[in-house]
């Protein structure tokens, strides 16, 4: 059965238009289930075919040119007087992409409509080039949102309305659940913990630790796995580029390397300070977050630790903060004197800074302070233990992370 992903609303706007739909996302992450979904959902009176490239003979025949598409198409009987909806997974696989795209789009627009998929965007934008400006449409696609979670796990949950205890305490421990094992549609549908670890043991070590390897052509195996897991264990934290080489036995310059090729791929992603004042607030080193909560965890501990910690809380809001608004939307706050705030949201001319915390919320120095610096009281919380009282708070909003989406639509 397919499940509706809440990135289809996103596309389905576009199906009719012109451009070519591109659908960015790691493997695993459900690319081909919503290339099938929206499939399901276009007009009857309309025609689809969907290829995959991993399919040889599929990927020689679109390595032979557009035109032999074409003739491949029409010997098929799919270029008729009906729009043929062509869905193309894995468009990285072949030679010259940007070419093949550009003649399609050029030449058949009316006629057909492309939907393809990658499964990074450093793959696709080292073959993209600028001749597609104006001729594809972007979208990325994450690991599930806990929302989508919900559905996956058959959990019908109205997390719109003030909740009951009951259902509060069900969904806390249902996010917990998210928050250890991640988002991946095959691990969320697994029951089994023994059969989710050795699944996403199988993503790393085919994904990360071998496509992305020779994608960016990494030669040392055992000093780039070493790096993986040494990153592992900063996540959520300053990331200082010099001591993560050091300790990874790697020049810096391979460490930066390794980062733009991780975050390229859909493994991790950087977000930056937030500042004012050059001369006392940090503004140099980077936070780092892992875009699945499970995968880090598996690099961490090589096994999924089933604990939630304020880290793994906070990598968790971060995958949410990042389905709902743009990454260079969200920062960080650090200043010289130890005042910090977890996230600073940027998001219609509105500065919102957020803490976390995952259960007790014991001081609000830096949300005051923050507040009073930069006279701003649009200040949120991010916890699980949303019932409990704020003491000593000032228009201090407070969100459970199903929430989350709530937030971003409130600003």
């Amino acid at each position: 059965m397919l499940i509706k992903r809440n990135l289809y609303d996103e596309i389905s706007k576009y199906l009719y238009d012109d451009e070519i739909i591109v659908i960015h996302g790691s493997r695993q992450v459900g690319k081909t289930s919503l290339m099938k979904y929206i499939q399901a959902e276009i007009n009857d009176e309309d025609i689809c075919l969907y290829i995959d490239l991993e399919d040889s003979q599929m990927l020689d025949l679109c390595n032979k040119g557009t035109e032999n598409v074409i003739k491949y198409l029409k010997a098929k009987n799919y270029i008729s007087k009906k729009k043929l909806f062509l869905f193309i997974d894995e468009i990285q696989y072949i030679d010259n992409p940007a070419s093949f795209l550009k003649l399609f789009f050029d030449k058949y627009k009316t006629q057909i409509k492309l939907v393809v998929s990658g499964s990074s965007s450093f793959a696709i934008k080292s073959k993209f080039k600028d001749s597609l400006v104006g001729r594809i449409l972007d979208f990325e696609l994450f690991p599930l949102s806990f929302s989508e979670f919900l559905k996956f796990k058959e959990k019908k949950i109205n997390t719109n309305i003030e909740l009951p205890d009951v259902v509060h305490d069900e969904l806390t421990e249902l996010y917990k659940e998210f928050c250890i094992y991640g988002g991946y549609p095959a691990i969320v549908l697994e029951n089994a913990v023994e059969k989710k670890e050795k699944k996403i043991k199988q993503i790393i070590n085919t994904y990360i630790k071998a496509d992305i390897r020779d994608l960016g052509g990494i030669r040392d195996i055992n000093k780039f796995n070493n790096f993986l897991r040494i990153l592992s264990s900063q996540c959520c934290g300053v990331l200082n580029n010099s001591e993560v080489a050091g300790n990874s036995g790697i020049a810096g310059k391979t460490a930066e390397d390794y980062i733009f090729i991780l975050e390229n791929t859909y493994i991790v992603k950087r977000i930056f300070p937030f500042f004012s004042r050059l001369n006392t607030e940090l503004t140099k080193m980077p936070k780092l977050f892992f875009e699945d909560c499970g995968i880090q965890n598996i690099l961490e501990n090589n096994f999924f630790y089933e604990k939630v910690t304020g880290n793994t809380f906070e990598n968790s809001v971060y995958t949410e903060l990042r389905k709902f608004s743009k990454i260079e939307t969200i920062n960080f706050w650090r200043t010289k004197d130890h005042h910090e705030l977890d996230f600073i949201l940027k998001i219609k001319n509105k500065i919102i800074p957020v803490e976390v915390k995952l259960n007790s919320i014991k001081s609000f120095t830096s949300l005051n302070y923050f507040s009073e610096k930069y006279n701003n009281n649009n200040i949120c919380i991010i916890t699980l233990n949303k019932g409990k009282s704020l003491k000593n708070s000032k228009n201090i909003k407070c969100y459970a992370p199903w929430e989350i989406e709530k937030l971003i639509k409130d600003i």
